[in-house]
């Protein structure tokens, strides 16, 4: 138990909440609203307008509950236990004033483990000598420790759902950056067989001694650059299997429509100059349609043809694949796609999915040519 509370302890906070967007405000509004038109209605409710002051005060709070949730939940118990001190402790409270479940879900979700724990503490000693100060009857004790057990509940089940999220999209992301450095290591490995090839057959002609000595220096080197290239790529492959076949590129295209004879038909369409594409782009081109394809086929709804354009100019090579689907079963690109779009962003290139403009699902990409990073 000690080893858990420690770790829980130091736990940072959930890296990069998300902005105050216009649903906090919405937010904030109906709350004010309630908590107004509560103190109107419930004439037999004492107190009532200064509880309502209270709440319309406390309510803006949760415009911080993701950046200063341990300071918002200290100062929204600190005043309502005031307010309780005043009115004698009397059972009677707004129904509005359980919005401070939201920041006891905040400080749990948002929170670092330090900022959890210590509010939590907060919360259970303030209700329970809230539940002593008012002579509370055993059930609606159990039932108030019960919805605040639920709000902590549904903050760490939110919380870690949120990290376990990440930690795939990180996996995803390391794989792509293996199949990324598989490819630059077969475009490398061709140049330096090349340098070793040139090497050896100068070895065979040259005469100078000096000549014969720098060749014998650079086929050595390259041979020594190949075998460590090809033990970094059983590194990142974390001791996997090595397939040896050349990496598909753009003029393999046609090969997505012979493997997907049912469904819907797959068209490529290929324009523009393709002599001198880098072979990481080559490859990256490839892979990115493959997946479109692939998501296209499982996840668009009666669509009967799937369109795979890619178009070369001088300085890009530009990827797009749609389908006329009537909708996509995804919201946001699945694990496929944005691993592909990790391999997109560090070849220097741009890549979207979304909604097409008319039906179906479209992806985009572009990548410059030569495969510099930006």
């Amino acid at each position: 138990m000690l080893p858990v509370l420690r770790a829980t302890w130091g736990e940072p906070r959930p890296h990069q909440p998300p902005p105050r967007v216009w649903r906090d405000w919405a937010l904030v509004g109906v709350l004010v609203s309630l908590a107004v038109l509560e103190a109107a209605l419930r004439t037999d409710f004492p107190w009532r307008w200064l509880w309502a002051a209270v709440v319309v005060g406390l309510v803006p709070a949760v415009l911080w509950r993701r950046t200063r949730p341990l300071l918002v939940l200290v100062v929204a118990f600190g005043v309502t236990g005031l307010v309780s001190l005043v009115t004698g402790h009397d059972r009677d409270e707004p129904h509005t004033a359980a919005f401070i479940l939201i920041l006891v879900y905040a400080v749990v979700r948002w929170g670092s483990g330090r900022e959890a724990v210590l509010g939590l503490a907060l919360v259970t000693g303030s209700a329970g000598l809230s539940m002593v100060l008012r002579d509370l009857p055993l059930v609606d004790a159990i039932g108030g420790l019960t919805v605040l057990f639920a709000a902590t509940a549904l903050g760490v089940a939110m919380r870690y759902r949120s990290r376990l999220r990440t930690r795939e999209l990180d996996r995803v992301k390391l794989l792509e950056r293996e199949r990324l450095a598989r490819d630059l290591h077969d475009t490398v490995a061709h140049h330096v067989s090349a340098i070793a090839i040139r090497a050896q057959a100068g070895l065979a002609v040259a005469q100078p001694d000096a000549a014969t000595d720098a060749l014998r220096l650079i086929e050595a080197e390259a041979t020594r650059a190949l075998t460590e290239m090809r033990a970094m790529v059983r590194v990142l492959r974390r001791g996997e299997s090595v397939d040896l076949a050349p990496s598909p590129r753009i003029a393999d295209l046609d090969q997505l429509a012979a493997a997907h004879r049912s469904g819907p038909a797959v068209e490529v369409g290929i324009t523009g100059d393709l002599d001198g594409v880098h072979p990481s782009i080559d490859a990256a081109v490839y892979r990115l349609a493959q997946e479109a394809v692939t998501n296209a086929q499982r996840h668009a709804r009666h669509a009967t043809r799937i369109e795979v354009r890619v178009a070369a100019d001088d300085t890009s090579v530009h990827l797009r694949v749609s389908d006329d689907g009537e909708g996509s079963a995804q919201t946001t690109p699945g694990y496929g796609l944005i691993g592909m779009f990790e391999r997109v962003d560090l070849l220097g290139g741009t890549c979207a999915a979304g909604p097409g403009r008319d039906r179906g699902w479209t992806v985009t990409a572009t990548l410059p040519r030569t495969g510099s990073a930006a």
